[in-house]
């Protein structure tokens, strides 16, 4: 067993467990998702894209791709977050939270794309 692999496989799986934590409730109910969940998504996913720049094959190409992807709806989510608490008056209404966790979803699958690549990639090589 490489332990580089199980890192590797651990914080994308780890990505995309905690960005399915953060969308599942309401989504228009700001109890529903807390701050510090997407929080956490947000730094377990750039440790997951900074582990992906180092393969420099088709695949990886692919992976580094929907790392990206998920990385910008998350920091758009993050900043529709902010905007909302701090520069307006409404604070976190309920049309704004679904545009949070929308953006959010978004991050998810392509967080799912990626552990399906990753489980495709492992299948390859066994054979």
């Amino acid at each position: 067993m490489n332990p580089e692999k199980v890192v590797f496989g651990f914080f994308i799986v780890l990505a995309l467990t905690l960005n399915f934590g953060f969308v599942l409730g309401d989504i228009d109910n700001p109890a529903h998702h807390h701050k510090w969940e997407l929080f956490a998504v947000i730094v377990v996913n750039l440790i997951a894209t900074v582990l992906k720049f180092g393969d420099r094959s088709q695949v990886g190409a692919l992976l580094l791709a929907t790392s990206l992807v998920a990385m910008l709806q998350l920091t758009a989510a993050a900043l529709v977050w902010i905007v909302a608490v701090y520069a307006t008056a409404d604070g976190l209404a309920a049309g704004t939270m679904a545009s949070i966790v929308s953006l959010t979803a978004g991050a998810m699958i392509a967080n799912v794309i990626s552990v399906i690549l990753l489980v495709i990639e492992t299948f390859l090589l066994r054979r």
